[in-house]
């Protein structure tokens, strides 16, 4: 073998080897599994709970079994990077007027055909454009445009849950407080988990009937009422959100049911957002949501006893926070851009009331 054939090996080889590990640095042994023997895994991640042979991916093309083992292929693989206000998510009650770093892989464990994000939640992860980032670069990001907190959101953060709890871990220890905007679809045991260095979530409870899941999201009611529950438990912030679609999950009597559930079961103290619906992904064939649709769910969560009750997607001035005891106007907004703020210590100024949240 000639000197120059045998650098040439020697070049596709080491070529070879780098290229394998740029396409392993993603990859990470899932948490929440089980060997089902004959090279089959079950995630117990979230209740589709998949049952995948070797090199099938999960419904949310985030998790694939690899040689008998579940692997995320996503980690340290964000597809979006931002720095928002924290109105943004929505959270209004979560240290209002200040930045988060907002950050998501590619994928979803939904299906629903009205996602206002579909460009990257419905995209198959090994088919989108990323950078690495590992969860200790993702805290320096913070830490460099002094972000109070850390936002997994835009698509389904279980679905990078790997990659989240890491990162939700190591902002803990940096005294930097984390966020999950999330459909509530995922199992118990996981999410009791990442509770344990998790501050807030808002929980989107996209439709109060089962009809209503199945027919646009694929999934179940059951379980996202279940992980409201849970999140009460655990005692991490919590906000709800609604996006109410023409002729889907905007009746009265839907509203109505779903504003006493969440009064009699978790309380009438958790923020509850009403989202205009905009026509987007496959649900086309809808007008936005009139605004006297969202002002009369206001008005029937408001008879339900609920104490913050917001509209959002839509200029309105519903989107101030007032006593719930005094009914005195306590942050005044414009947007995301906060006008003022006159809680002090956590309290209405004017009687002494107790505001939810964290100030």
């Amino acid at each position: 073998m000639n000197k120059r054939v045998i650098i040439l090996t020697v070049f596709l080889l080491l070529a070879s080897a780098f290229l394998s590990a740029q396409s392993k640095w993603y990859e990470k042994e899932a948490q929440f599994y089980e060997e089902m023997g004959q090279d089959y895994v079950q995630c117990h991640l979230c209740p589709h709970n998949c049952l995948l042979k070797e090199g099938q991916k999960g419904i949310c093309g985030a998790r694939k079994n690899i040689n008998g083992k579940l692997y995320t292929i996503v980690y340290s693989r964000p597809v979006a990077i931002n720095i928002d206000p924290i109105e943004k998510k929505p959270l209004y009650h979560f240290y209002p007027g200040s930045r988060i770093l907002s950050i998501s892989t590619a994928g979803c464990n939904l299906r629903c055909n009205f996602c206002q994000n579909w460009e990257i939640s419905q995209s198959n992860p090994s088919e989108v454009n990323t950078e690495k980032k590992t969860p200790k670069q993702i805290i320096d990001l913070a830490k460099q445009y002094e972000c109070k907190s850390i936002a997994f959101t835009y698509t389904e953060p279980t679905i990078f849950y790997e990659y989240m709890y890491d990162i939700a871990n190591l902002a803990q220890e940096n005294n930097i407080k984390t966020v999950m905007v999330t459909c509530g679809y995922i199992n118990e045991e996981p999410f009791r988990k990442l509770c344990q260095y998790l501050d807030a979530a808002n929980i989107d409870l996209k439709g109060f009937s089962e009809d209503f899941y199945d027919t646009y999201t694929t999934g179940q009611l059951q379980p996202v009422l279940n992980i409201l529950k849970t999140a009460k438990e655990e005692n991490i912030n919590i906000e709800i959100t609604n996006l109410v679609i023409p002729q889907a999950n905007d009746s009265t009597n839907i509203i109505r049911e779903m504003c006493n559930w969440i009064a009699d079961s978790l309380g009438t103290q958790y923020p509850l957002h009403f989202s205009r619906f905009f026509p987007k992904y496959k649900l086309l064939n809808r007008a936005p949501t009139p605004f006297e649709t969202l002002d009369k769910a206001r008005e029937i969560a408001q008879e339900a006893g609920i104490e913050y009750v917001y509209i959002g997607n839509i200029s309105s001035q519903y989107e101030d926070t007032f006593c719930p005891a005094c009914g005195k106007k306590l942050i005044d907004r414009s947007g995301y851009h906060i006008n003022f703020n006159k809680i002090e210590k956590g309290r209405c100024p004017f009687c002494e009331q107790k505001i939810y949240g964290r100030w």
